[in-house]
């Protein structure tokens, strides 16, 4: 019964179009109604407590990060870089959109802004060389949630965050599934693309691929210095995301001076913007939480389950059939700040590994970013390609299965995701 009322007090008022943030508070007030605890007081106690949290410091520092990075020219240097190494090969602007999505990844750690900057940048030129342009946005949508799975990556400091797990081995465990996902969509792309007729860049000169190198080398940097930073605990992930931002706003200002004094405050404005609405959401996200634990929600999931309690594979298996449906409806942030409380007591309990868990938890709420009707990475290429959604939604598909593949093997396959952990320090 009390997770019949959490979900109808939830999902009811989205379906009336009712605010996410506003929905999670409401769920929460109506399990207090139901339990008969409704304090307002404890309402806004736990919305504030919500927001009230160190590591949660280094979501709005990543996000000024993307911004910088894709207005101080970092974002187009990566690109030009990855266009000068593979650019000529057949298919080659396919890679580029790979190559780059991976590097961009480990920048701003945002699907969202990845997308925007590899629509904006590449999909022109992929348009302007005879591709299809439902197969080219499918691709460069399905490239860009790379970027929450590789580090640093907003999404593993949500989940780290409410879940009690350690952000920086969610980090370096997000790594060598994040680059699985990449060679995936490089064979499928192989596979597509191959039937298409369109004219090939020239292979660029090896002075060409220097200059590209060393106009990109600052940008490259970054990575770098926040995976190295991480292994040897040089700094927390939230001091991490600081780094990132004071490094990304010298070097658009002082070394490519792309970024001019004038247009910080607009930059300033945009991540602020999006910073109020995912840090909102995890205030309100706090209220649900902790009615979640009060009424014991975990507590009667758990004994849906029994049966599976045993077989952790078909356990996770039964886990991420569940989210994939839910990443449907729900966007990335709502969904680990709901579902979050309510599977971590249960994988504890099933003795499955937090951090292994959090992975296949984050890939697939990548995956629920290019699904529709919600899709918000979907949106963004509709919006710079002009497609349907109906008509980027063909050219996503097979990229698509190439991704559920993936997440498939690293649930049948623990030790790709356990084994490479180990490799980065883990």
């Amino acid at each position: 019964m009390t997770v019949s009322i959490f979900l109808g007090a939830l999902l009811g008022p989205m379906a009336l179009g009712v605010p996410i943030a506003f929905a999670l508070v409401l769920s929460g007030v109506a399990l207090m109604l139901y339990l008969g605890l409704f304090d307002a007081q404890i309402v806004a106690q736990n919305v504030l407590n919500g927001a009230d949290s160190f590591p949660l410091m280094a979501v709005p520092f990543f996000l000024l990060a993307g911004e910088v990075m894709n207005t101080g020219g970092l974002s187009r240097r990566i690109v030009a870089l990855a266009m000068a190494m593979v650019g000529h090969i057949r298919g080659g602007l396919g890679f580029v959109a790979i190559f780059a999505a991976c590097i961009l990844s480990s920048l701003s750690g945002s699907a969202v802004a990845d997308a925007a900057a590899l629509g904006a940048l590449l999909l022109p030129m992929m348009l302007k060389s005879g591709h299809d342009a439902a197969r080219a946005g499918g691709l460069l949508a399905s490239a860009s949630i790379i970027g929450p799975i590789i580090p640093p990556s907003i999404g593993f400091i949500l989940y780290g965050v409410v879940g009690g797990v350690s952000i920086t081995k969610l980090f370096l465990a997000g790594i060598f599934p994040g680059l699985m996902i990449a060679v995936a969509l490089s064979v499928t792309w192989l596979i597509v693309a191959r039937k298409e007729q369109f004219a090939l860049p020239p292979k660029a000169s090896g002075a060409v691929r220097l200059k590209a190198f060393a106009d990109s080398i600052w940008a490259l940097m970054l990575p770098v210095i926040i995976i190295v930073g991480l292994k040897f605990g040089v700094f927390t992930p939230t001091e991490a995301g600081v780094v990132a931002a004071v490094y990304s706003l010298f070097v658009s200002m002082v070394v490519y001076r792309e970024l001019p004094p004038a247009q910080l405050f607009h930059v300033f404005v945009a991540a602020a913007r999006i910073t109020a609405v995912v840090m909102f959401l995890v205030a309100c996200a706090a209220v649900s939480a902790w009615l979640i634990t009060v009424a014991d929600v975990p507590g009667e999931l758990a004994e849906l389950v029994e049966p599976l309690m045993g077989n952790q594979t078909a356990l996770l298996i039964a886990i991420m059939a569940l989210i994939v449906v839910v990443g449907t409806a729900m966007d990335m942030t709502p969904t680990i700040l709901v579902m979050t409380p309510v599977l971590m007591p249960i994988i504890k309990q099933a003795g499955i590994d937090p951090v292994y868990f959090g992975v296949l938890f984050i890939i697939n709420n990548s995956i629920g970013l290019i699904t529709p009707p919600v899709g918000t990475v979907l949106n963004v290429i509709c919006g710079v390609s002009k497609l349907s959604m109906e008509e980027l939604m063909k050219g996503v598909m097979p990229f698509l299965v190439a991704e559920l593949v993936v997440l498939i093997l690293l649930v049948l396959f623990p030790q790709l995701v356990i084994v490479p952990a180990g490799w980065f320090g883990r």
